[in-house]
């Protein structure tokens, strides 16, 4: 899927993923789309429960090897 904006959260542990997306969420527009790349396991439960409380979208959530892909769209 395309997507408008990328941050890279590799090496990052909880809270730093979802931290760094919400603020770069606010940088976009509704409706856009960042991907996120993150390899902490907290990340499973926090970003779909960040999404949830925020108002934002999680369009997907794969699995690329050794950590994850989460596609949210800013509500």
């Amino acid at each position: 899927m395309e997507h408008d904006a990328e941050l890279d959260a590799l090496g990052l542990l909880c809270p730093l993923p979802v931290l760094k997306a919400r603020k770069r969420l606010q940088a976009l527009s509704s409706g856009q789309v960042l991907r996120v790349l993150a390899d902490d396991p907290a990340a499973l439960i926090d970003m779909p429960h960040f999404c949830a409380e925020a108002g934002h979208v999680l369009v997907s959530m794969t699995e690329d090897g050794a950590h994850h892909i989460y596609l949210l769209r800013k509500g």
